[in-house]
């Protein structure tokens, strides 16, 4: 396992650090924003957009902010900031992370890092090159049930990991017609690249490298044309095997997690919360913030016999401290880019799988 995802920030007593939102769109709007905005020590300043529409509602929700129609107008009034975020269709998020390195700006890319683990090394590359911050927004690390398994597996609750069992699926049989469902997967479109960066981060976070992968990738909704329906196995180098799942097409959902050692098991139903309270425009500095009731604990436990875990309270904000320390201070970053890279590898090789339809080895 890697090192745990940081604990509980306290009070901030240093400088301001002010923020450009790249993207207004739901990513924008819900994930970023109001993350950045409750975190002591960083400021939302400024927001691109070229819609009205999300133009006035970030306004609204945000006066103080100044709202730039294009990048470049951000990018020749790079000087007022200190951190630009990237929160764009995927397609854009290298070219645009590589913008704002150059304008001096520290940078937040959210996932995909990149479409393609050579691009995400030459940001790297370049960050390094320029002395800048860059991370990226693997928020999931910091979900209630994923930091709840973490502890577990740390006290060897669980005993030796065998299979990790992990699931991201909605049911939507209709098409939203999105660019994520229209577009093709060239532009990082579907779900291998929307929610398959969340599923192979935290499996890695938790069981190391990944040495084999075997993928399933269709597109079975009429009108879609990247993929919506994805089975990942991973073979990681320590011996623990991880199934994922994520699927636009599921009428009934499995568990969240099911993760099963050699002394217990551990299952959980359900998605972290802090999403929905998010989309309904909460604030995550609210006291009760990723607090999980007590009816929607995991079980823990072994041939039928199974007790509640108390959940570990989810943490969003958690990230955006990290990027505060990181930028400010010089502290660790709160996501290394070298650690996500080995995810787009995975991603790569997934796609391999499914075309051959065989085990792809990475190492």
């Amino acid at each position: 396992m890697a090192d745990a995802p940081s604990p509980g920030q306290g009070p901030h007593e240093g400088p301001e650090l002010h923020v450009a939102l790249v993207g207004y769109g739901k990513g924008g709007e819900v994930f970023h924003a109001p993350l950045i905005d409750a975190v002591p020590g960083l400021r939302l300043s400024a927001v691109v957009t070229a819609s009205p529409e999300r133009a006035r509602a970030a306004r609204e929700r945000y006066p103080w902010v100044t709202v730039y129609p294009t990048v470049a107008e951000l990018w020749a009034d790079a000087g007022r900031y200190e951190i630009a975020v990237v929160s764009t269709p995927n397609d854009t998020h290298a070219p645009l992370a590589r913008a704002a390195l150059e304008s001096g700006l520290a940078v937040v890319v959210d996932k995909p890092f990149a479409l393609t683990a050579h691009q995400a090394r030459e940001l790297t590359d370049l960050a390094d090159d320029l002395g800048h911050v860059l991370t990226v927004y693997q928020n999931r690390r910091w979900d209630a049930d994923f930091l709840t398994l973490w502890q577990l597996i740390e006290e060897g609750a669980l005993g030796r990991v065998h299979r990790f069992e992990s699931r991201f699926e909605r049911w939507r049989p209709q098409p939203k017609g999105t660019w994520r469902e229209t577009g093709g997967v060239d532009a990082g479109a579907g779900l291998l690249y929307d929610l398959g960066p969340h599923l192979i981060d935290q499996a890695v976070n938790l069981f190391g490298p990944v040495a084999t992968v075997y993928a399933e990738i269709d597109a079975r909704r009429e009108g879609v044309n990247a993929d919506d329906d994805v089975f990942l196995s991973l073979g990681h180098a320590r011996g623990t095997r991880s199934h994922l799942w994520m699927s636009a097409l599921s009428a009934q959902n499995g568990p969240r997690f099911r993760v099963l050692g050699d002394r217990a098991a551990f299952t959980s139903f359900g998605l972290d919360g802090q999403e929905a309270r998010l989309t309904g425009g909460e604030r995550p500095d609210a006291a009760d913030w990723g607090v999980v009731p007590e009816g929607e604990w995991g079980m823990l436990g072994a041939d039928g016999v199974s007790t509640p875990v108390p959940s570990v309270r989810g943490a969003y904000p958690e990230f955006y401290a990290g990027v505060r320390d990181a930028v400010g201070e010089g502290e660790p970053l709160p996501v290394d880019p070298h650690e996500v890279i080995h995810g787009l590898e995975v991603i790569e090789a997934a796609r391999r799988s499914a075309r051959a339809d065989e085990v792809v080895r990475l190492r």
